[in-house]
């Protein structure tokens, strides 16, 4: 039996979400200017930064903070410029 600490699930679940903004993102069911797909991309770099912490995975943390960085940046410009975009399309 495989055994999964919480580092572990966190780490997977970020990259669930990561491949989930990609792929709406490829098939056209986001666009980049959709909170949803920052906002999935932030809760990714969010999961994958808890694990590569405590998995001390610098590289890896230094990545996923970057991109949670973006991804925050994304969704307060969104929200700020355009009202509609508030309703998580």
């Amino acid at each position: 039996m495989v055994f999964f600490d919480i580092y572990s699930l966190l780490g997977w679940g970020g990259l669930i979400f990561i491949i989930l903004a990609y792929i709406f993102l490829s098939t056209k069911r986001l666009r980049t200017n959709y909170v949803l797909y920052h906002l999935l991309n932030l809760l990714g770099a969010s999961g994958i930064a808890i694990s590569t912490f405590a998995t001390q995975s610098w590289a890896a943390l230094t990545l996923s903070l970057i991109f949670w960085v973006i991804s925050l940046f994304y969704i307060i410009k969104i929200t700020s410029i355009k009202p509609d975009y508030k309703e998580l399309k």
